[in-house]
């Protein structure tokens, strides 16, 4: 072994070439960070945490002659106590708050421009019901509404519920909403601290404020009132399966334990809920499970009295039905694959012969609400992807459609509880126009607008352009794309980053609504998208059954194509694209890192459904056998092998991955927190490249992410930043 000795000439050698490596590898941090745009500095890197590396605890599941080894099957906990995986959880939020450090000012400052666009004081517009009108009031300081109401005929306003002052002593607290009695004296309402959606409910006084001993627990956080006045029903939720599986009545004054069973659901493939009519003469129990639906009806006056079917349940049909009179309303897929609306007697409701029509079917034109008034019928549709509203009177005849302002936009039938009402109320936005809330005459189809929500920071809708293209898929279908950017800072020349959204499940159509926290994109010059993949019901009903089942890969080749699509069309560069999504969307965001992960700078996949084939052979996790319809059953080998394929968590290779943020709630209800815990671990492992992947999990939320309307704005600055950093992009 060779000794150098350090003295005094060869000390101020050694120096000399200290300082000569240090300013070599400053100059080429500075090179890589000007020229590259990468940047990370070299305090950075010397200070940054190692990631988290989860130990191995091999758990071997076998079916169909098939086996799987999941190594960190260890870290599922559902009591959520265990020591060592919530270290391990907190050590992957250290880490992560160690790789963004350097972006933590650009978050506080992402976060204050995003809440500086939103009114503090704001309130929503009033709704008439029963003499009152009910109204949600927000202040420029708390998290939470306050809800009042007053007479029609004063002007003093009664606070029903305060929700700062219920959350004030809660890390998380939810507010179901409140059912009001017929009397107008009591409220019956559910809360949930936890964010396990496993609601207490309890019933209020409204003139004295008094909470009534009445304490019903573990419900889905809805009731609705007997008109006696004296009875409710609510839906009980299995505390396993988290399925709400139970219809109970229960009696003012009375112990949950002296409550009546009215309905019990077998077929765990089924949601229930509940509901009223409008005009107050039937109660709801509303049954649906992905390839049926139905309702089952009671006589409001008649609380004692039993449920019954509507019309019998039957494979691959659909129905829900709205009362006024004597007649029934249906919307209905019977004969009618974009479903159609027919009527019906309600003395001749379970024989589908006697049912007449009043919207045919056609097959281009996808129905997919109404609602109806005493003197008119308003129904919502879509053809071609575009929203729009007809309204007819009750025969379907005499049709015409509102008009709206921009060329591709979002409209939805609002709260119209009142049938005798002369308007229609319906909420509207577009990529480039505030939430708005207009009401429309129903004869002369006149607009007045009722309220739009302000956007504080000098926002300019002319400032901005939307688009609605079509790309061609792999296969021929062409796939609907929704597009907004900022026109002082786009140009159709590949340069601009892209900016990917979508879900593509559950027949859930993202539609083109404006988000004021998105313009923080915009102004920095990023595209923003919506791919209304198949899976969705942008193109109406078969395009959802395009998406499902064994269709289910053309939800993630369909996402992939537009990326290829919009870069092709020079939306965008080709080396900027950033992808996200959310539960279901996020095992849309597992399925493109494994497919497609070179066309990626960056995902962001947020409670992700990623372990796709243990979750949906374990019964005993929540909602499991009720999305048999949507994936398949693995039980079955055909199912297990095509679900296997696109399983994320399964799926993954020894490869490089893009930049990847993952978040989780530790208390969700739907996405457990191990699912997406496990497929990071199992990513570190497997990825070969240096790029980034943090994941955070909130301690304290479920699926919902934060409860309050600022604090889930943390995260969405966190994602931002995550992005502009990777672009290069500085405060």
């Amino acid at each position: 072994m060779y000794i150098y000795e350090l003295t005094g000439k060869n000390k101020m050698k050694l120096t000399h070439l200290i300082i000569v490596c240090v300013a070599i590898v400053v100059a080429i941090a500075s090179y890589l960070n000007t020229y590259l745009n990468i940047e990370k500095t070299v305090p950075d890197m010397m200070n940054k945490m190692s990631a988290p590396i989860a130990k191995k605890v091999p758990y071997e599941m076998e079916i169909h002659g098939h086996k799987r080894v999941d190594d960190y099957y260890w870290m599922r906990d559902d009591e959520r106590k265990d020591t060592e995986v919530l270290a391990h959880l907190e050590a992957e939020n250290k880490y992560l708050k160690s790789v963004m450090a350097h972006t933590e000012n650009f978050q506080k400052n992402l976060y204050d421009e995003i809440v500086g666009r939103i009114k503090k004081d704001d309130n929503s517009v009033p709704l008439f019901v029963r003499g009152y009108w009910y109204q949600s009031k927000f202040d420029a300081e708390n998290e939470y509404p306050v809800h009042v109401r007053r007479k029609e005929t004063e002007k003093t306003e009664e606070v029903l519920f305060d929700v700062n002052q219920m959350a004030s002593e809660h890390d998380y607290f939810n507010l179901s909403g409140y059912s009001i009695s017929p009397n107008n004296d009591l409220a019956a309402y559910g809360t949930d601290i936890v964010s396990r959606r496993i609601y207490t409910m309890k019933i209020k006084e409204l003139i004295s404020g008094k909470i009534l001993d009445d304490t019903i627990e573990s419900t889905e956080g809805h009731a609705i009132w007997a008109n006696d006045g004296q009875h409710l029903f609510y839906i009980k939720k299995d505390l396993q399966t988290l399925l709400g599986n139970r219809v109970y009545r229960h009696k003012l004054g009375t112990d949950q334990s002296e409550d009546t069973l009215v309905y019990e659901e077998d077929d765990d493939s089924f949601y229930m809920s509940l509901g009223k009519s409008r005009d107050h003469s039937v109660l709801y129990i509303y049954h649906e499970s992905t390839t049926k639906s139905g309702v089952s009806v009671l006589d409001a006056n008649d609380p004692l009295g039993a449920f019954a079917l509507f019309h019998a349940l039957e494979d691959d049909h659909e129905y829900i039905v709205e009362k006024l009179d004597e007649y029934y309303y249906i919307y209905t897929n019977w004969d009618a694959k974009n479903f159609r609306l027919m009527k019906v007697h309600q003395d001749q409701t379970t024989d589908k012969n006697n049912w007449q029509d009043v919207v045919a079917h056609r097959p281009g034109v996808y129905i997919s609400d109404f609602t109806i008034f005493e003197n008119a019928l308003v129904v919502k549709e879509k053809e071609n992807g575009q929203n729009r509203i007809a309204i007819t009177d009750l025969k379907g005849e005499n049709e015409a459609f509102l008009s709206f302002d921009d060329p591709v936009f979002n409209v939805s039938i609002s709260n119209n509880p009142e049938v005798s009402s002369r308007n229609v109320r319906l909420n509207y936005s577009s990529l480039t126009t505030p939430n708005t809330v207009y009401e429309f005459d129903l004869k002369s189809g006149k607009r007045k607008t009722l309220k739009q929500d302000k956007i504080l920071g000098g926002f300019d809708p002319a400032n901005y352009q939307s688009e609605r293209i079509f790309i061609d898929a792999r296969d021929g279908a062409k796939v609907p794309v929704s597009i907004v950017y900022h026109k002082d800072k786009f140009n159709k020349d590949s340069t601009n980053p892209i900016f990917q959204y979508a879900y593509g499940s559950y027949g859930i159509t993202i539609e083109p609504s404006f988000n004021a926290a998105r313009l923080s994109l915009l102004d920095r010059g990023v595209v923003y998208v919506i791919a209304h993949i198949r899976g969705s019901q942008m193109l109406g009903r078969p395009w959802y059954e395009d998406g499902k089942l064994f269709n289910k890969m053309n939800s993630f080749t369909d996402f992939i194509d537009v990326t290829k699509g919009l870069v092709a069309e020079k939306y965008g560069h080709k080396e900027k694209v950033y992808a996200m999504g959310g539960s279901a969307g996020g095992l849309l965001m597992g399925g493109i890192l494994n497919m497609a992960p070179e066309l990626y700078l960056g995902v962001g996949a947020h409670v992700p459904f990623v372990d796709v084939m243990t979750t949906m052979l374990d019964t005993s996790i929540p909602l499991t056998t009720n999305e048999y319809d949507q994936w398949g059953n693995p039980n079955i080998k055909e199912y297990y092998d095509y679900m296997l394929s696109y399983s994320p968590y399964d799926q993954l290779e020894k490869k490089d991955y893009p930049h990847i943020l993952v978040t989780t709630g530790l208390h969700d209800s739907q996405v457990q927190y191990f699912e997406p815990m496990k497929w990071v671990a199992k990513l570190r492992d497997y990825k070969t490249d240096d790029n980034r992947l943090v994941f955070e999990t909130d301690m304290e939320a479920g699926h919902g992410g934060a409860s309050g309307r600022f604090k889930r704005y943390k995260q969405t600055a966190l994602e931002y930043a995550f992005y502009f950093d990777l672009l290069g992009i500085k405060e």
